[in-house]
């Protein structure tokens, strides 16, 4: 029987469980807002972690390039507490990158109700 929950599924589950709590914590950078994270993949060989966030609040390509260099410049001291807290042989290098879906699918759902908005309008109340 296959499995269907690979081991890098598992480390990366485990990995945002992880950086949910370690990231308010332990990073006291003020320029950082307020970050989720939407998800991590990690790489077959265990080796590297792509970590995706998206940033409550003003989403402008500077602060979301300014979160992106707080947190980047803070995976090292991350991956130190991710090994204290993980029982790992080795713990994957953090690259952190912006998750723009929960954005763009936002923008689609307000598309999708201006449209039907639209088309409400568009019909003729008597019904020919």
């Amino acid at each position: 029987m296959a499995k269907q929950y690979s081991r890098t599924q598992r480390i990366g589950d485990q990995i945002q469980r992880e950086l949910a709590i370690l990231i308010p914590q332990e990073v006291r950078d003020p320029r950082l807002g307020f970050v989720t994270i939407t998800g991590v993949d990690v790489s077959r060989d265990v080796g590297h972690a792509k970590v995706f966030i998206t940033i409550m609040g003003e989403n402008s390509a500077e602060v979301i390039k300014e979160n992106l260099d707080v947190l980047n410049d803070t995976a090292g001291y991350l991956r130190m507490l991710l090994g204290k807290a993980m029982k790992l042989r080795s713990v994957p290098a953090l690259h952190f990158h912006y998750d723009a879906s929960i954005t763009r699918g936002a923008l689609l759902s307000a598309l999708i109700e201006q449209a039907v908005t639209e088309d409400q309008r568009n019909i003729d109340p008597s019904g020919e």
